[in-house]
């Protein structure tokens, strides 16, 4: 069985930023994470990645809010959808953007 594309998108948010969503179903996990998932998910302002949530093959599951890199726990690609939704909006808060 190959990677089955569950969504690509892209998302204007303003005329300066965007989330950029993509969500694969694998075969078989990407070590060191534990679920049948790979996914990607960026927030783009004024050209600069701000918020990343990812899992590279031996890296695993983790996000980058700004210099920041930290481990993420994935539950599901709903809560992964939650979880970057909410970071959204805290960065927007955090550097004044509404």
């Amino acid at each position: 069985m190959k990677a089955v594309e569950l969504i690509r998108r892209r998302v204007v948010l303003a005329s300066d930023a965007y989330a950029e969503v993509a969500v694969w179903h694998v075969p078989k996990p990407l070590p060191p994470s534990l679920h049948a998932f790979k996914y990607r998910l960026a927030y783009v302002v004024a050209g600069r990645c701000v918020l990343r949530y990812d899992n590279e093959r031996g890296k695993g599951d983790h996000r980058h809010y700004g210099e920041m890199e930290e481990p993420y726990v994935f539950a599901s690609p709903d809560q992964l959808m939650a979880d970057f939704n909410a970071d959204i909006a805290r960065w927007n808060h955090e550097n004044s953007r509404s």
